[in-house]
């Protein structure tokens, strides 16, 4: 099959979503094209290198600190007799649900001046913790978002692992780490790639968390440069560096990805569970921490600010019009994108030839933009040229599928990666066509990545601030709006509420998610 012509029913409508995703682009082309300012002289700022290498360091340090902790992680909670492993397995993505605002105003509230950790401290002459802001709060802040990609990823992956690879490693006499080393983790390869590259994406292009911790990334600079100029061509050239920067990542992961391919699995037999022995219980603690540092320490800062707003006079004001309004808006956003990305995804996979491999490469620039970019480039168009479609609902769920169509695309080539190409080549043998093959064999084989792809675009829509300030009908206030409306106001006892429910109404669907990924977790082998 890999040899054929790619069918046209596939391509047109893969040609179609990628030029959709890309739309921001060729507004960050124009601008910097025709804005009369040149752009080697931005580039040649001494400023701006400073800029791309504390970008660049925040980035290797995120990504890097995620796989640590989620992979291990995902290890624990599928293949060991880890104690109480359904509950970690369920509480684990949980930070998912926290956008990065959010995890570093908890962070701040926590470990900050005056925070909660120093009064607790201060009866025992502590009076003055080391500082949070700058590269290691964003740092922290930052893990705290976006490990569980590596988590539910990783997670997926070692599910689908056929065991007979790992039980003949263990037959030929090589130890539990040898094995894990030699066989499990090559294997994972490409659900590490998929998830590294999601985080590193996601840091590039993060600006809540930058901003708030006062660390100098591109993001920052770019969304200073929109609000202080009249003139936003600067933003608009530094914006596209955050584009180069991105094709940097996506060449490294595809390079990586060649050398490996993951192997397929038509085994439903679980694996074996693995027994700890001695190290059960230092396992636990290694999990709990995590836990309790990326989920109980932020929800508690919360609370406490919900409290402390109680106190006040506030009153607990939970924002129930505004959940709904970000539940069918990031809905709607979710279904779209997994239906946009699959001929992409099968294109890539299935017809692999130099054509498709940029056109999936291209998919990915959507994540790689800053959402404040994302947001005044469909601003432009809709204002010049589709009027009708400006501050409409339309506009703002089409800006969230152009942002996160990289979640639903990672979750989907994830999973296609674990299915054989003989078995779609089987059915195609039948007389079927290609949509129909897509549609009635593929897809069902691939339900898992297609619930991990919508789940991931939902939960980051859902948290999604400069699109949905800049895009929004008139009237129409979503979680994220209320949570950085008083968050400005330096009012945190009112934005604690609505951070709490944004919190509430998520949990539920990353709970779901664990749930049909992870059934095994409650049924050890």
């Amino acid at each position: 099959m890999s040899r054929t012509r790619a069918p046209v029913a596939l391509a047109v409508p893969a040609v179609a979503a990628v030029a959709l995703v890309v739309l921001p682009l060729v507004y960050l082309l124009l601008r910097a094209a025709g804005g009369g300012l040149d752009v080697f002289e931005v580039l040649g700022r001494p400023g701006t290198l400073t800029l791309v290498v504390k970008t660049l360091v925040l980035v290797a340090a995120v990504t890097g600190t995620a796989i640590f902790v989620g992979l291990p992680l995902a290890w624990l909670v599928t293949r060991t007799d880890l104690p109480a492993r359904r509950v970690i397995a369920v509480a684990a993505p949980l930070p998912l649900v926290i956008p990065s605002y959010v995890a570093a105003l908890a962070l701040l509230g926590a470990f900050g001046p005056r925070g909660l950790v120093q009064q607790l401290l201060e009866p025992l002459g502590v009076e003055r913790l080391p500082e949070i802001y700058g590269f290691v709060g964003a740092w922290l802040a930052l893990t705290l978002s976006t490990y569980p990609y590596v988590f539910l990823l990783a997670g997926a992956a070692l599910r689908g692992l056929d065991p007979a690879l790992e039980d003949a490693a263990l037959g030929l006499g090589r130890s539990r780490w040898g094995v894990f080393r030699r066989v499990t983790l090559p294997a994972l390869r490409p659900s590490l790639g998929a998830a590294s590259l999601l985080v590193a994406l996601y840091t590039l292009s993060d600006f809540g968390a930058v901003s708030l911790m006062q660390y100098n990334a591109l993001t920052r600079s770019i969304y200073v440069q929109y609000r202080s100029l009249f003139d936003r061509t600067p933003a608009a050239v530094l914006a596209l560096v955050l584009v180069a920067l991105a094709a940097v990542l996506l060449v490294l992961e595809e390079r990586s990805r060649r050398r490996v391919r993951a192997s397929a699995s038509g085994a439903e037999r679980r694996p074996k569970t693995i027994p700890l022995g001695a190290w059960r219980w230092p396992a636990f603690a290694f999990c709990a921490t995590v836990v309790a540092f990326f989920l109980v320490v932020p929800l508690a800062v919360l609370v406490y600010w919900t409290a402390r707003g109680v106190e006040l006079g506030h009153g607990i004001d939970f924002a129930w019009e505004a959940a709904l309004s970000s539940v069918s808006a990031s809905a709607l956003a979710a279904v779209i994108a997994v239906v946009a990305v699959l001929p992409v995804a099968f294109l890539a996979e299935r017809y692999p030839a130099r054509w498709t491999r940029t056109l999936e490469r291209l998919a990915y620039t959507g994540n790689a933009l800053p959402g404040i970019v994302i947001a005044l480039s469909l601003v432009f168009f809709a204002a010049n040229y589709l009027t009708p479609l400006y501050q409409t609902l339309a506009l703002l769920v089409f800006a969230y599928v152009v942002r996160f169509f990289p979640q639903a695309l990672a979750g989907v080539e994830s999973a296609l990666q674990a299915v054989h190409p003989r078995i779609e080549e089987a059915a195609r043998s039948l007389g079927h066509g290609p949509l129909r093959v897509l549609a009635t064999v593929t897809v069902p084989l691939i339900r898992r990545g297609l619930l991990a792809g919508a789940a991931l675009v939902f939960l980051n829509a859902m948290k999604e601030l400069p699109a949905t300030l800049l895009l929004r009908p008139i009237g129409f206030e979503t979680l994220a709006t209320e949570i950085w409306k008083y968050t400005a106001l330096g009012s945190y006892s009112r934005a604690a509420p609505p951070a709490l429910l944004l919190i509430l109404v998520s949990a539920p669907f990353v709970y779901l998610l664990a749930a049909r990924r992870g059934s095994d977790v409650s049924a050890p082998g």
